[in-house]
């Protein structure tokens, strides 16, 4: 069965972008030790991608033309009107993220379905009771402000650190498990 992972960047003061989505103090990052293994580890299990508009957006204004998850089928949940990449696999859907798990879950393929961001997203894949694990690579940054982590509206239960590891440049990779 497909579990499903958020596999996120976040600031030290939990941040994964600033207030208009700038992702400047992250891409400094690009190329740390660790990080590419990282990524070509995490990805060789994902069978599916979920991701929010905004982050649909910011790809498509900072990659264009690049679709950077060809052959993996890609869902996008959003209230906007966007138009798919050529030969991209990409759905636009809108609802609740819970009305979509089945078709999600056999677009994996027996694989793991990516909950890519934003956090509001990746936030109601946990409310639902849906979000397995979250694999977070803490950044050394603050940012002061900005799109939060994990905006649930109180706190979890606890979550159990399964891993953790120093990759390059002082990033930490947290691995944790939703009770």
């Amino acid at each position: 069965m497909a579990e499903f992972q958020y596999f996120v960047a976040a600031s030290l003061d939990g941040f994964i972008a600033t207030e208009t989505d700038d992702l400047a103090w992250l891409l400094q990052f690009d190329g740390f030790d660790g990080g590419a293994e990282s990524y070509d580890s995490f990805m060789a299990g994902v069978g599916c991608i979920v991701m929010g508009g905004a982050t649909f957006q910011w790809l498509m204004d900072h990659e264009p033309g690049a679709w950077p998850y060809a052959g993996t089928p890609c869902w996008v949940f959003t209230h906007h009107e966007y138009r798919a990449p050529a030969n991209a696999d990409v759905k636009f859907v809108r609802g609740n993220v819970t009305e979509f798990i089945p078709d999600l879950e056999h677009a994996a393929g027996g694989r793991n379905v990516w909950v890519v961001g934003g956090g509001d997203l990746a936030a109601q894949f946990a409310a639902a009771g849906k979000l397995d694990e979250m694999i977070l690579s803490v950044i050394p940054v603050v940012l002061g402000n900005g799109k939060r982590l994990l905006p649930l509206p109180g706190p979890t239960t606890p979550l159990e650190l399964t891993s953790s590891r120093a990759l390059g440049r002082g990033v930490v990779e947290n691995r944790y498990r939703f009770t």
